[in-house]
């Protein structure tokens, strides 16, 4: 499998079998990768309804045909209001596309359009992939909470997405508390440095969840791949 880093809290993951794109920002990035024109995803799958995961998602949806996978709230607004093919999923929840298996994991965050005022867009998440014999954990935007432990005891990671830049999410110190609840294999840090306010140094988180626990911490900068 093909992981590539579209920066911020986006990845597009490539198998023999399909392509999902997850939290994919790319017209708003600062630090821009692909366009939404050189991204063919069958699934579309967003965390939660901040723009910096959401904004993207309908027009990659429009671009390659593929279906937007999120919470109910997210799921219908695409359906209902942008006319986009979706499936809902919920808290705990998973379903079976045939060729990739998503589960939707709780996270600590919020989940609103960027509207006055907000536009409730239901509970945040994260989610769960089986595919390829492997087990993919994206966090989502969240804080460190104690049932990472049991999200990794009933599934475990060969690959866990960790967001690092603290003030809206996990900062470094709690990124590396959740890696040892989760006893992931491999690491990824990602939401951080895209703006001043997440500015966060990887190295560093690599060095102490590489002395502290047995996973191995991969850094990719925008726009770079790696295979597992």
């Amino acid at each position: 499998m093909k992981i590539t880093f579209l920066g911020h809290s986006g990845f597009l993951l490539e198998s023999q079998k399909g392509r999902i794109a997850i939290d994919p920002l790319l017209t708003g990035n600062p630090h821009p990768t692909l366009s939404p024109e050189e991204i063919k995803a069958d699934l579309i799958l967003i965390t939660h309804g901040h723009g910096d995961h959401m904004s993207d998602a309908a027009i990659l949806a429009k671009l390659s045909g593929g279906l937007v996978v999120s919470n109910y709230e997210i799921a219908n607004y695409h359906n209902e209001a942008l006319g986009i093919n979706s499936h809902a999923l919920h808290l705990g929840g998973s379903y079976n596309f045939g060729w990739v298996k998503v589960k939707m994991t709780p996270a600590l965050h919020g989940s609103s359009m960027n509207l006055y005022p907000a536009v409730y867009m239901g509970n945040p998440g994260g989610f769960l992939l089986f595919l390829d014999g492997l087990t993919i954990y994206h966090a989502g935007d969240t804080g460190l909470f104690g049932d990472m432990e049991l999200i990794g005891r009933r599934h475990p990671i060969d690959l866990a997405l960790l967001p690092i830049g603290d003030n809206f999410t996990m900062g470094p110190e709690d990124a590396l508390e959740a890696v040892k609840l989760l006893k992931p294999k491999r690491v990824i840090p990602m939401h951080y440095n895209t703006w001043e306010i997440i500015a966060q140094e990887p190295a560093e988180f690599k060095t102490m969840v590489e002395k502290e626990t047995p996973a191995k911490t991969i850094i990719l900068k925008p726009g770079e791949s790696m295979t597992i």
